[in-house]
């Protein structure tokens, strides 16, 4: 989890399903630039999960998904490989699990809800084509001025806001991007209305990683209980 993310395990508790634990390391930056930040972040991998020490793991998850767009589709993918070969466990990346997620629901133009600068946003837009997709459009979500932090300051509503405006455009996703920006309940809120489904960093993160432990393959029917809201709505909200 990045370093001053807030979001990461409040939503982790809501989504995941009794019967597993989570632990958490934090991932580190001196600069105060989001995007050296991205930059510094991915070096040290290797020392963030050392912080397990031997704890038994199943798997893990990189809960920064501006690291991957700043790193690129093949530095990406060559950290999972390496991690995965070294480590023996899943590395699952967020960038990766929206990736699955749009490929399990045969999505190739998707809409972008995105919390980040313009220059992080540009960057997110050119590793989605990297992937394989088409950004259609592109909307920010904003905060309060003044707050802790430009992203993790963000609320549901400021999601949800976002969102709005591209329910009724000709798009095959929305993609809510930010482990940072909460995004359960403008989720929970649209499931099963219609339109193009939603999905975001910390959903498919989640439902990526329980697909991982539990060995099975990514695919549309074991996404489709996340996207329902199916055990995670009623626990976030209670």
């Amino acid at each position: 989890t990045p370093q001053a993310n807030t979001t990461v395990e409040p939503e982790f508790a809501i989504l995941w399903p009794p019967g597993y634990a989570v632990l958490n390391a934090r991932i580190t930056s001196p600069s105060s630039s989001i995007m050296q930040r991205m930059q510094d972040y991915w070096p040290g991998t290797d020392s963030y999960l050392d912080q397990f020490g031997a704890a038994p793991l199943s798997a893990v998850a990189y809960c920064c998904t501006g690291a991957s767009y700043v790193a690129g589709r093949d530095a990406e993918d060559a950290l999972v490989e390496r991690i995965e070969a070294e480590r023996g466990y899943p590395l699952i990346m967020s960038a990766l699990a929206i990736t699955d997620a749009l490929r399990a629901l045969g999505a190739k133009h998707i809409g972008l809800v995105t919390p980040y600068p313009d220059d992080l946003t540009k960057a997110s837009i050119g590793y989605w084509e990297s992937r394989g997709f088409t950004v259609r459009d592109c909307v920010k979500a904003v905060g309060e001025a003044g707050a802790f932090h430009p992203i993790y300051s963000l609320t549901g509503a400021s999601a949800r806001n976002a969102m709005t405006p591209l329910r009724n455009k000709p798009l095959d996703a929305i993609v809510l991007l930010g482990t940072g920006m909460p995004t359960l309940a403008p989720i929970a809120e649209v499931a099963g209305q219609g339109g193009p489904p939603v999905i975001s960093c910390m959903l498919c993160l989640a439902w990526r990683t329980k697909v991982a432990v539990d060995g099975d393959t990514p695919g549309a029917e074991n996404l489709a209980p996340w996207l329902a809201g199916e055990g995670w709505a009623a626990r976030l909200a209670a």
